[in-house]
């Protein structure tokens, strides 16, 4: 039963169907917190082999006569191009090791996967993306803003320095958003947001408040099935119940 739910994305559909329902239409959001939170799980990591194809080098030097190169762009502004159905295949799904810095800038490593989730400055989950431990934050923005974009109308989108990337601001601007998207220096110097920026900056607390409150009161940090299908089912149902819990204390 619990592979049929998965494989039906069954909790998916309700959540997608219950946002709508209250959040769509002509109500309108402020800020939408983009954020990626690790799940562990209890199935042994593929190897580096297993994960990653083969893939042909950039040629070194300069071109021989007559060759034409064709200049190399990035993984985002490829998804930038492509239907979101492609993005969403390509993104690897299977169980690995991630590592990522915690809220406090602890650097943390686990076995399984990653959840991607933006939420709405009034608490409620908007939509979620399971992928691979490995898969880095920024990969996952456009994915993301195109399924947000299809359920709630928003302003702003917030975001940490792993989004740091011209090319997600321009797909933010592109969606009829404002990026806001702290600064990664890369060793160079860090530019801080404007006053009235950070301001609006510090409605982002509301993702690590979501991951808390999924992972402490909604079976986030017990994920006792194995395979990306069911680990999303099992993730899904306690955001369906999350995202039902918060309208109902904003109805109160």
């Amino acid at each position: 039963m619990k592979y049929a739910f998965a494989q039906a994305r069954l909790a998916e559909r309700v959540h997608e169907a219950l946002v709508k329902a209250h959040l769509g239409g002509e109500v309108l959001i402020g800020h939408i917190s983009r954020d990626g939170t690790a799940i562990e799980a209890r199935e042994k990591p593929i190897s580096k082999a297993q994960e990653k194809p083969i893939v042909k080098k950039h040629l070194r030097g300069r071109p021989k006569k007559g060759e034409i190169r064709i200049a190399a762009t990035s993984k985002i502004e490829q998804q930038r191009s492509q239907p979101l159905a492609q993005v969403l295949a390509e993104l690897p799904k299977a169980c690995d090791r991630g590592s990522k810095c915690n809220a406090q800038g602890y650097k943390m490593s686990w076995n399984g996967y990653k959840l991607h989730i933006d939420t709405a400055d009034c608490g409620v989950p908007i939509s979620a993306l399971l992928t691979s431990a490995s898969v880095h934050d920024s990969l996952t923005a456009v994915s993301l803003g195109l399924i947000t974009l299809s359920r709630v109308t928003n302003c702003y989108d917030l975001m940490d320095a792993a989004y740091c990337s011209e090319e997600i601001r321009e797909h933010s601007r592109s969606l009829g958003h404002v990026p806001l998207i702290d600064h990664n220096p890369r060793r160079g110097e860090k530019k801080p947001f404007a006053p009235h920026e950070a301001q609006r900056y510090k409605e982002r607390t509301q993702a690590e408040r979501m991951n808390a409150r999924l992972k402490d009161e909604f079976g986030g940090n017990n994920v006792w099935v194995r395979g990306p299908a069911k680990v999303m089912s099992h993730l899904m149902f306690g955001l369906l119940v999350l995202t039902a819990d918060q309208l109902m204390r904003l109805l109160i």
